[in-house]
């Protein structure tokens, strides 16, 4: 008896929501906001309808928000200017994965704002 490979893709909102707010985690532990969304889209992109844009949308904000703290940090020096941009992406950081979340739950795409395409 041969077992063929189905593609079985299954639509599943929570867990698409679920991918956009393990991004906090960075708030809760100080690590894991990029490592857990990118594990969950690694191994669900094939078998779970919109994940793989939705993961695309995660890490590219995740770098996006790493490129900017990096930017932020010297320019502190000029005129205290970083400590906005470190403001601004604690709030985006913290505000976007939630809008996503809820985004994702209604079945519609996750936002990009301020967010550049890396993947």
């Amino acid at each position: 008896m041969e077992i063929i490979n189905q593609n079985v893709v299954r639509k599943d909102n929570t867990l698409l929501s679920i991918t956009h707010l393990t991004q906090l985690l960075h708030y809760v532990t100080g690590f894991g906001g990029f490592i857990v969304p990118l594990i969950i889209w690694l191994t669900s992109r094939k078998t779970v309808e919109g994940m793989d844009e939705h993961g695309k949308s995660v890490i590219n904000l995740q770098l996006s928000l790493l490129l900017y703290i990096i930017i932020s940090i010297p320019a502190i020096l000029l005129l205290g200017l970083g400590i906005l941009g470190l403001i601004g992406v604690a709030i985006l950081g913290f505000v976007l994965p939630i809008i996503n979340a809820v985004r994702a739950a209604n079945g519609e795409s996750p936002s990009n704002f301020m967010t550049i395409p890396f993947v």
